[in-house]
């Protein structure tokens, strides 16, 4: 007899390939293969289910003009009541002609996510890997990281300026750059990982899951973890 998580996980797996994506991504995919929930963050979903199943989609593509692999990225509007102005990257929260949670709904919605907030055709995209599920405690969302290839890269931009203030994308060779590396400092005394790049201050959430591919793809650089940058109390 097939149980419904059988189906769930067939379903799953059947949108992620790995199969022709760049050399320079298998360090990644090995990652996502063997990193655990507690390597990622402090922060893990509730024993109890709670929280409000989202996922974000982290888009790898080759960068043109000699920039090298780079990721997608898009600064919300700073209208929004919640994270205003801040860098990070495509998602939301699931809607349910998404499909079940536990199964192929996160990777539905960090692509319906993607196309909605940057225009991107998702038929160019390449699922190869899903990290596992972490929490954000202050939106209480459940966040599923999705990864992907960008195979047939296609023009993107602010599709809504109420929600999205600009599209981006970032080197990960920038990423990596000790010079563009600093500790963010938030009025409640917590610290996290952040980076300056493109105009903008990556941190949060989105930094924090940078600072740990960089870390387990073996792609970081010794940075000074002492050169911190105070937050404003309104993020």
């Amino acid at each position: 007899m097939t149980r419904a998580s059988d189906t769930q996980g067939d379903t799953r797996d059947a949108m992620l390939s790995t199969e022709g994506l760049p050399d320079w991504l298998d360090p990644v995919v090995r990652a996502v293969a063997t990193v655990r929930p507690a390597q990622l963050s402090r922060f893990l979903p509730p024993a109890d289910g709670a929280g409000r199943q989202s996922a974000v989609l982290i888009l790898f593509g080759e960068g043109e003009g000699g920039r090298g692999p780079e990721l997608l990225l898009m600064e919300r509007a700073g209208t929004l009541r919640s994270h205003a102005g801040q860098p990070a990257f495509p998602g939301g929260a699931l809607d349910p002609e998404d499909g079940d949670p536990q199964g192929e709904g996160p990777l539905r919605a960090a692509l319906r996510e993607a196309e909605e907030e940057t225009g991107l055709d998702p038929a160019g995209v390449q699922l190869f890997g899903a990290l596992p599920k972490l929490y954000i405690p202050v939106s209480e969302f459940v966040v599923t990281p999705v990864l992907a290839w960008w195979r047939e890269p296609t023009p993107v931009g602010v599709v809504d300026p109420n929600e999205t203030a600009r599209v981006f994308t970032v080197p990960v060779a920038d990423l990596a750059d000790p010079a563009n590396r600093v500790t963010t400092v938030h009025p409640s005394g917590h610290k996290g990982p952040a980076f300056l790049v493109e105009s903008a201050l990556v941190w949060g959430f989105t930094a924090g899951i940078i600072d740990r591919l960089l870390h387990f793809a073996g792609w970081e650089r010794p940075w000074d973890r002492e050169k911190q940058v105070p937050l404003d109390w309104r993020s």
